[in-house]
C-alpha cells in the first residue's frame, strides 16, 4: 500500500510541476486558470495512474493499448474542463490540454520510473 501511495504522490507532483510550467510557457498567466489546471490534474492524474497500475497488475491486456485509452480519456476530460472554466482562450482548451498532457506524459515516461526507483 505504501508503494501505491508513493507512486500516486510522485506522479501527481511531477505532473503538476510539468503542466503548470508548460502552462506558463504557453501564456497562461491568470492565477485562477493556473488553479484550474492544478485542481484538474489533482482530479485526473490519480485516477489515470491508479488505473494504469491496476490494469498492469491484474490484466493481461497489452499496456500500450490501455495507456492510449487512459491518456485519451484524460485529454478529453481536461479539455472539457478547460473549455468550461478557463479565462485564457489562447491556446484553445483542446490545444492546451494536448500540450500539457504531452509534456507531462513524456516527462513521466522519462523520469518517473527513475524517481520511484530512488524512493522505493
Amino acid at each position: 500500500m505504501r508503494e501505491v501511495l508513493l507512486t500516486l504522490a510522485v506522479c501527481l507532483l511531477l505532473t503538476v510541476v510539468m503542466e503548470e510550467s508548460a502552462a506558463l510557457v504557453v501564456g497562461v498567466r491568470k492565477g485562477f486558470d493556473l488553479a484550474v489546471i492544478l485542481f484538474t490534474n489533482t482530479l485526473t492524474n490519480p485516477i489515470a495512474v491508479f488505473s494504469d497500475m491496476s490494469l498492469q497488475a491484474y490484466t493481461s491486456f497489452p499496456r500500450p493499448v490501455y495507456v492510449v485509452i487512459i491518456e485519451l480519456a484524460v485529454f478529453i476530460t481536461e479539455a472539457l474542463i478547460y473549455k468550461k472554466l478557463l479565462f485564457t482562450k489562447k491556446p484553445s482548451p483542446v490545444v492546451l490540454s494536448l500540450i500539457l498532457n504531452g509534456v507531462s506524459f513524456v516527462a513521466g515516461m522519462l523520469v518517473s520510473e527513475k524517481i520511484l526507483e530512488f524512493i522505493l
